[in-house]
């Protein structure tokens, strides 16, 4: 019988068996397996006090300046305008004179009526001499108590005509001096919208605006309170913890867009009288001193007003805080130096730290690094550190 040949087939056949046979050697061939890890070591933490402060609570509110006084000066007479009297964007003081129409109609029309004031205070002379005439011909019988009656009626006629002249003398005296038209407050300039040697418009309609004027000094920031915080004032003032706002003692501090902190100080002297419905929230003004003038209406501005009394409080870095599900939490570290998970409940920044109004107890060790590493009832090693506000981080170029 001849020998069959040894095909392709044949030779994958021969491989297929020998990786099989490989596969199902002995245990005792492979490799001694390597010792079993060492358990890890506890990780290393920093741990710090909390700070224990005096301190008043403070909520913060979003607001906008706004002056106390806006003041759009017009032209109360008709005529051209003469005279521009102010530097634009200067402060002016209350009274000074801005603007000058042609006086000269004004003028002119004022001389005319005093004379008619002086022409009918003669007629009313010639009329009481008349009058006391006609009594001493009356007794004598020389004239009818008509006569005299008629001369009398004259008289008050007369009379009245002098108080009618006199007050139109004084309604063209008050236009002549409405030619000057001068500032009503104390404040900041704004740019004349009618220039020198146009035609400006008084009366009652259609006005000629020929600039404004804003008060500057003190001014206002009007800010909104969400219903819960309006709610909680509210107890605060009823509990004599806080004063009223319109007793003008509730205080304030306020920041400006560029300020980290609550530089101006002021109180709170105004509470809408009833909630916006559309946004829910209570209309409130800061009143603060701004003697520089360089804060101007429109500014944003950050306003915070006390949420609390002064108490005792307890303070922590925010890189303490982690956050579960919405929820934040501390890991403090007990005295065997295991991990302890605990709730806790936060207030606002005060100096760089956050309050923690509930879960932790003065003196306990809070991890403030490395918490990413800790697991409850886990063991650590803990490094003493120091509360402090940590320094910000500088950017990299």
């Amino acid at each position: 019988m001849r020998d069959r040949p040894i095909t392709r087939l044949s030779v994958r056949r021969v491989y297929l068996a020998a990786a099989i046979l490989l596969a199902a050697s002995p245990q005792a061939c492979r490799p001694a397996a390597k010792s079993a890890a060492l358990p890890a070591a506890p990780p290393a933490v920093t741990v710090a006090a909390p700070v224990s402060r005096t301190i008043t609570e403070w909520n913060e509110f979003s607001g906008r300046l706004a002056s106390p006084a806006r003041v759009e000066i017009r032209a109360r007479v008709s005529g051209h305008l003469d005279t521009v009297h102010f530097k634009e964007g200067s402060v002016v003081q209350q009274g000074d004179l801005l603007f000058t129409i042609d006086p000269r109609p004004y003028a002119v029309e004022a001389a005319r009526l005093q004379a008619d004031v002086e022409r009918m205070r003669t007629r009313v002379d010639l009329a009481r001499i008349e009058s006391r005439n006609a009594e001493q011909l009356r007794a004598s019988a020389a004239i009818s108590n008509e006569e005299m009656e008629r001369r009398f009626k004259a008289l008050g006629e007369t009379l009245g005509s002098v108080k009618a002249a006199e007050a139109a003398l004084e309604a063209a005296q008050l236009d002549l001096k409405f030619t000057e038209v001068r500032s009503p407050i104390t404040g900041r300039i704004s740019n004349a919208r009618v220039t020198a040697g146009n035609l400006v418009r008084g009366g009652t309609q259609e006005t000629t605006l020929l600039t404004t004027v804003v008060a500057l000094d003190p001014i206002h920031c009007y800010f909104e309170v969400d219903e819960r915080s309006a709610l909680k004032y509210r107890d605060l003032i009823r509990s004599g913890q806080l004063p009223h706002a319109l007793d003008g003692g509730m205080p304030a501090e306020m920041g400006l867009a560029d300020q980290a902190d609550f530089s101006h100080q002021g109180v709170v002297d105004f509470m809408d009288n009833e909630l916006a419905p559309g946004t829910g929230t209570l209309r409130a003004r800061g009143v603060f001193p701004n003697p520089d003038r360089l804060m101007v209406p429109g500014f944003f501005a950050r306003v915070r007003i006390p949420g609390s009394e002064a108490r005792e409080t307890l303070l922590i870095r925010d890189q303490a805080v982690s956050d579960d599900q919405g929820r934040s939490f501390v890991w403090v570290v007990g005295p065997d130096n295991t991990a302890i998970y605990r709730p806790v409940v936060l207030g606002p920044k005060t100096d760089g730290l956050r309050i923690v109004r509930d879960g932790l107890a003065a003196g306990e060790r809070v991890v403030i690094n490395g918490a990413m590493a800790v697991r409850a009832g886990a063991k650590v090693t803990a490094t003493d550190g120091t509360m402090d506000p940590a320094p910000p981080s500088t950017p990299k170029p």
